[in-house]
């Protein structure tokens, strides 16, 4: 746990401090247009906005997940924002087309979930903050209420709009679309259907899991361990972190395409969700080793994101 506070702590650093100074400094050879700038100012804004308005709702309801509620929807409405300023530059119209099909398959998987409701404030809240809250750090009403603030509302926020932003080197670039665009574009529909498939094996199992214990029925072969670690699951713990990190890498690469070059300003942005992710595999795994004594085993010898005919 010490482990992971540290870690986040370390996030909100780089998050706070150092990407600012690399995206304004950094790539001072290639600065952004006034119109450009604008753009990414009202983005700047919006995304800020949002960040007060779900740290609002989440103290007042006392539901911190707000944030999820949103990880899914925003990022389509900021690359078509920039298609929109881009005068439907064809790169990033591809980008947001996308990014829009990323946006619906994630949200439909959250929504199954319960992660919506017709009471937008309420649904599913990450098992993980109740977890948190239990830490002795956490036992402050203030110390809570700052993460709230600073991690789950801002620090997530901001790399939402982080990870978007390779659409505006996109729009920045003057390379036309070509066959790289077309390879890069067929691997984010791969691995949006590789996320897919693991999130359905994920769902099955566990739909069958809780129907038993909701009969009663005992918990047998593959249920008894808790946890589902067929199909990709065996191949990786989290094929769906894997997807997810590789989607938004493929996104990054597009602003690659266009601007010729292989590191330009946009890439914090994956940077830090790779880190997110680091952290947040973790974080579930502590609390999943716990509960689930056969998990520990399943550590040993399945690899975390690389699939094992990779190593």
């Amino acid at each position: 746990m010490k482990f992971n506070l540290i870690l986040i702590s370390s996030l909100l650093i780089l998050a706070l401090v150092v990407v600012p100074i690399f995206t304004f400094y950094f790539d001072t050879q290639h600065p952004l247009s006034v119109f450009q700038t604008n753009t990414l100012h009202f983005l700047v804004k919006l995304m800020l906005g949002l960040s007060i308005f779900v740290f609002i709702v989440g103290e007042i309801t006392k539901n911190n997940s707000q944030v999820d509620k949103l990880w899914s929807i925003l990022p389509a409405i900021y690359v078509w924002i920039v298609a929109y300023a881009s005068d439907f530059n064809s790169r990033n119209v591809l980008m947001a087309i996308l990014a829009t099909i990323w946006a619906a398959r994630l949200t439909y998987n959250f929504n199954r979930r319960g992660g919506y409701s017709w009471k937008f404030w309420e649904g599913e809240e990450d098992y993980r903050w109740e977890v948190l809250r239990q830490n002795p750090v956490f036992k402050s009403k203030i110390a809570w209420k700052l993460f709230h603030l600073l991690f789950i509302c801002v620090y997530q926020m901001a790399l939402i709009l982080l990870f978007t932003l390779p659409s505006m080197v996109a729009w920045q670039g003057e390379n036309p679309i070509g066959l790289f665009d077309v390879i890069l574009t067929g691997l984010f529909l791969f691995f949006v259907i590789f996320e897919t498939v693991a999130d359905q094996q994920q769902w099955n199992y566990q739909t069958v899991k809780y129907a038993k214990k909701a009969a009663k029925e005992p918990l047998e072969g593959d249920y008894a361990k808790g946890f589902v670690d067929k199909g990709l699951w065996s191949k990786m713990r989290h094929p769906n972190y894997f997807a997810e990190q590789s989607i938004w890498l493929v996104f990054y690469l597009f602003s690659v395409s266009a601007d010729g070059r292989w590191l330009n300003w946009s890439v914090m942005g994956i940077i830090l969700l790779l880190l997110l992710f680091q952290g947040s595999a973790d974080f579930s795994e502590k609390i999943s080793a716990e509960k689930y004594p056969a998990y520990k085993d399943y550590i040993k010898r399945v690899p975390r994101f690389l699939p094992k005919i990779w190593r």
